[in-house]
């Protein structure tokens, strides 16, 4: 994919003081690239060439020759009814994989995590994981069903469900085949197609328990509950009450401040904190309570984890600690030796991340990286930590520890449990090989 520069940093450069400039250069797109921080050498240090005085304007000595942004009126405010990124960042966007599917309506768009900043995904790049297409559905039609083992069968429109108690929380999400490629061996090139199938956003709606009690839910002996999806796929997946009871599982029309988008399963979706993503049952249209598990299809046949004894484990959908350095990543480039900052996430679907350790000679040593607040339960983290590379061959990693003590493996430690033939859950340490030509590759130690 897109490769990043770099400037040369000054030879007097200092990594740990405060930065005084901060210079990023690019060919298309400032996000594709590298970034550096650069320490001015002393007080009145000479100013960039572009920043020094103009030269007169073609023989008037009044006008200078300024920017055109800088000397008349711009475009009128709310030309466009909705926002969009300025045109130089057209460049940073979501992306299929060719040939990984059959049809488009059951494909995957990677979002670009080589690109982004902080922890939250735009709702325009975040990842798309589709069984049968995306719809764009009337929500005054839309009707949401509360059934099974209750006393009282509930069926809510969307004015009813918006009129309720909501709650806004930050959660990941993440498709239980990300890194999926990567079980045999190196598969794909980038960041974006490793683990581009992770998000992360402000989800708003209404805790699924507080449905349940409204509907009058047997909440002792009704132990699973079945999500619905109105789609053309029916998705249908069983969430085990445990996880509801917390009030943790929403029943979500908003998302990063606005209404969901169609490919996010507008106007209605499930909301399952550090479950797989499939469990995030789009165009929700009911919920029904049982005792027992419900066996449906995209959970005993699809969504199944093959062991190396040939047996399938079924029902495992909690998203382990796992963590990926964003940058430097595969398909970037590195100008020159120098300073630079590695950056990357961590997340858990079993609590917060508690420390995230980064190497650069492929796991022999490891130091601690910074932990960027926020700090959330089943939420990305950004993680950040100084590097100075001396121009020769380093192999860059990442290994983060949740709350519970669980530490991120390597492909080895994942192997001897799970052999090389699944699809699902792999959690891996993952390694970039930065070559003397500053070139990044995506490589697998043994």
């Amino acid at each position: 994919m897109n490769s990043g520069r770099l400037r040369k940093a000054p030879e007097n450069f200092i990594a740990r003081d405060g930065v005084a400039r901060v210079f990023a250069e690019a060919r298309n797109g400032r996000r594709d690239f590298l970034r550096g921080a650069f320490a001015a050498a002393a007080a009145g240090a000479a100013l960039p060439a572009a920043a020094q005085a103009a030269a007169p304007n073609d023989g008037d000595p009044n006008i200078l020759n300024l920017p055109e942004h800088t000397r008349g009126l711009g475009q009128a405010v709310a030309t466009d009814g909705y926002g969009k990124p300025s045109k130089y960042e057209r460049n940073v966007q979501r992306r299929q994989s060719p040939g990984l599917t059959q049809t488009t309506q059951a494909s995957v768009s990677f979002a670009p995590l080589q690109s982004l900043f902080g922890i939250v995904t735009p709702s325009g790049l975040h990842f798309e994981r589709h069984h049968q297409g995306w719809w764009d559905i009337d929500p005054s039609k839309h009707r949401f069903m509360v059934n099974g083992m209750v006393k009282n069968a509930k069926v809510f429109t969307m004015d009813e469900l918006m009129r309720l108690p909501a709650v806004s929380r930050f959660h990941f999400i993440e498709c239980g085949a990300n890194t999926g490629m990567e079980w045999g061996n190196v598969a794909v090139p980038t960041c974006q197609y490793t683990h581009g199938m992770l998000s992360c956003s402000e989800f708003t709606g209404v805790p699924l328990i507080t449905l349940l009690e409204l509907a009058g839910a047997d909440l002792k002996n009704g132990r699973f509950v079945l999500a619905e999806g109105g789609d053309g796929s029916s998705m249908t997946r069983t969430i085990p009450m445990s996880m509801i009871r917390s009030g943790e599982v929403l029943v979500a029309y908003g998302q990063n401040g606005e209404m969901l988008r169609p490919e996010q399963g507008y106007p209605l979706r499930l909301v399952v904190p550090g479950v797989q993503g499939v469990s995030w049952v789009k165009y929700l249209r009911r919920v029904e309570v049982g005792d027992q598990p419900y066996g449906a299809k995209d959970e005993t046949v699809h969504y199944v984890d093959l062991m190396p004894d040939g047996q399938h484990r079924q029902y495992t959908s909690i998203q382990e600690c796992k963590s990926v350095v964003t940058t430097p990543s595969g398909g970037q480039q590195l100008l020159d030796k120098g300073f630079y900052n590695i950056t990357g996430l961590a997340w858990s679907g079993r609590g917060k991340v508690k420390k995230v350790d980064v190497s650069v000679d492929g796991g022999r040593s490891w130091r601690t990286a910074r932990l960027e607040t926020p700090v959330l339960s089943k939420c990305l983290t950004r993680f950040n930590i100084d590097w100075v590379w001396d121009g020769k061959p380093a192999i860059i990693q990442s290994r983060a520890t949740d709350d519970t003590g669980y530490v991120q493996p390597t492909y080895r430690q994942l192997r001897a449990v799970r052999g090389t033939r699944s699809i699902y859950h792999n959690n891996a340490i993952q390694s970039w090989l930065v070559e003397e030509s500053g070139e990044v590759k995506n490589v697998q130690l043994s």
